[in-house]
C-alpha cells in the first residue's frame, strides 16, 4: 500500500488476462507476474489519476484509493 495512493485489482474480475492496465500505466503500477497482472505496491504514490487503467478495464477490476 502506497502513503498516499492505494491500487486494488479485483482478482475475481481480473481473470481473462487482458493486460489492458498494464499497457497503458504511464507510471508502471502494473506487472505481470506468473501469468497474471500484479500491482507493484512501491509504486502506487507514482499514480497520476489520469484513470486511462480505469477506462481500459472492460472488466472493472482497478480502483483507485486516495489515501488522503
Amino acid at each position: 500500500m502506497g502513503l498516499f495512493v492505494t491500487v486494488k485489482l479485483n482478482p475475481e474480475r481480473c481473470q481473462d488476462g487482458c493486460k489492458a492496465c498494464l499497457d497503458v500505466c504511464p507510471v508502471n503500477i502494473f506487472k505481470l507476474e506468473g501469468g497474471k497482472v500484479k500491482v507493484v505496491a512501491e509504486n502506487e504514490d507514482e499514480c497520476t489519476f489520469c484513470e486511462l487503467c480505469l477506462e481500459r478495464c472492460k472488466n472493472k477490476s482497478v480502483e483507485i484509493i486516495k489515501n488522503y
